[in-house]
C-alpha cells in the first residue's frame, strides 16, 4: 500500500491506486501567520475585522463566518477613489515559527504540506466593496476594479513568495468563489478580461516556486472550465454536483482533475437515513471516478448534520477501495 500522497499522484497521473478519497485527505494544511491573523469572528460571537479592515460576522449555527456590507463597514464605499481607502496589510517580515515547526513534523512522503489562501481575486474584491457594490462596479467601472485587483494579485504574489521561503508548501490551497449554486457571478466576458489574466499570474507565479495550484470554488464554474485549464489550474476542488461534472470531463478532455461532487444540500440535512448517505457516496464514484482523475469528497469539506460525517468516512473508506480494485487501470 501507497501513502496518502502516492495514491494522490496516481489518481492525478492516472495510475491505478489502491483507493479513490478525497484530494483533501492528503494535505497537511499549515497554520501560517497569514491565515491566522484572518482568522475572523466565532460562531455566535460579536464582529470581528480582518487584516484588511472587513467585518465578519459568524451567526450562530452558519459554517463560517460572512463579512458584513453595511454602508458603514464597507472598507471601499466608493470604488473612484478605491486607492484613498484601501491599506494592504504587512506581510513581509511575519513571525513563520508555528508554521516552520509544523511543516517539519510532516512526512512528505506521507502527505503534502499546505497553505491555505483565503480571498481570492474576486472574493477580496467584494468583501472590500460589499457584493451588490462589486457587481456593479465590475461593469460600470472595469479600469478602477482592475487596478485594485492588480495591487490583490501583488499581495497574493508575495504571499507565495513568503511561503515558500519558509515552508516550502507542496500545495497552496487558493480560494476564490466565483459563482453560486446557479450561475457564475459576473458576465464571462467580464471575468475574462478582470480575473482571468491576474489569477493566471498567480497561478504561474505559484508554479515558479514549484507549488502545486488547488483551486476552491463550491460553486457553479462551468461556463469557465476551458479557462481553468488555459490557466494552468492544477486541480478544482468544491466541484458541486449542480455542474454537468460528466461533460465538464468531456469538453476539458479531462485535464481538469476535479475534487467533490458529493450533494451535501440534497444530503446533509435532517431526516437523512445511513442508506441515503451511502447511496450517494456510491453515486458519486460510480458516476464520476470513470472519467478518470476525480477524487470523491464534499465540496465544502463537512457534513453539518449530527452523525452523518462517520457514516459517509466510514462508506468512502470501504467503497473507495472496492471500486478501484474492482475498476483497475490498464
Amino acid at each position: 500500500m501507497g501513502t496518502k500522497r502516492q495514491n494522490a499522484e496516481a489518481i492525478l497521473a492516472r495510475k491505478q491506486p489502491d483507493y479513490y478519497f478525497d484530494f483533501m485527505d492528503s494535505l497537511a494544511l499549515m497554520p501560517d501567520p497569514v491565515m491566522m491573523s484572518d482568522m475572523t469572528a466565532e460562531p455566535g460571537g460579536p464582529e470581528n475585522k480582518d487584516s484588511w479592515g472587513v467585518t465578519y460576522v459568524w451567526p450562530e449555527g452558519a459554517p463560517g463566518p460572512h463579512p458584513i456590507s453595511r454602508p458603514e463597514t464597507l472598507v471601499i464605499p466608493d470604488i473612484e477613489h478605491w486607492e484613498d481607502y484601501l491599506k494592504v496589510p504587512q506581510i513581509r517580515g511575519l513571525d513563520w515559527s508555528v508554521a516552520e515547526a509544523e511543516a517539519a513534523k510532516v512526512d512528505r512522503e506521507e502527505q503534502y504540506v499546505a497553505v491555505f489562501c483565503a480571498g481570492g481575486l474576486f472574493e477580496r474584491s467584494h468583501h472590500l466593496m460589499g457584493l451588490e457594490n462589486a457587481l456593479i462596479n465590475y461593469l460600470d467601472y472595469p479600469d478602477e476594479v482592475f487596478g485594485l485587483l492588480q495591487v490583490i494579485k501583488e499581495y497574493k504574489f508575495a504571499y507565495l513568495e513568503e511561503a515558500a521561503a519558509h515552508i516550502h508548501p507542496d500545495v497552496v490551497f487558493f480560494h476564490d468563489d466565483w459563482g453560486h449554486k446557479r450561475n457564475i457571478f459576473l458576465p464571462p466576458d467580464v471575468w475574462r478580461k478582470l480575473i482571468k489574466p491576474l489569477h493566471t499570474e498567480i497561478i504561474a507565479k505559484a508554479h515558479e516556486l514549484g507549488i502545486f495550484f488547488l483551486h476552491h470554488a463550491d460553486c457553479i464554474c462551468q461556463p469557465l472550465v476551458t479557462d481553468m485549464v488555459e490557466m494552468g489550474v492544477d486541480a478544482w476542488q468544491g466541484v458541486i454536483a449542480q455542474n454537468d461534472i460528466v461533460e465538464i470531463q468531456r469538453v476539458t478532455e479531462g485535464k481538469l482533475p476535479m475534487v467533490g461532487g458529493y450533494d451535501s444540500p440534497k444530503i446533509d440535512v435532517l431526516g437523512t437515513t445511513d442508506a441515503d448517505v451511502r447511496a450517494e457516496v456510491h453515486r458519486v464514484i460510480d458516476t464520476y471516478c470513470p472519467g478518470g482523475r476525480f477524487f470523491p469528497g464534499i465540496p465544502n469539506g463537512f457534513l453539518y448534520t449530527p452523525g452523518l460525517m462517520d457514516i459517509y468516512v466510514d462508506e468512502m473508506a470501504k467503497y473507495g477501495r472496492q471500486w478501484a480494485e474492482e475498476h483497475p487501470i490498464a
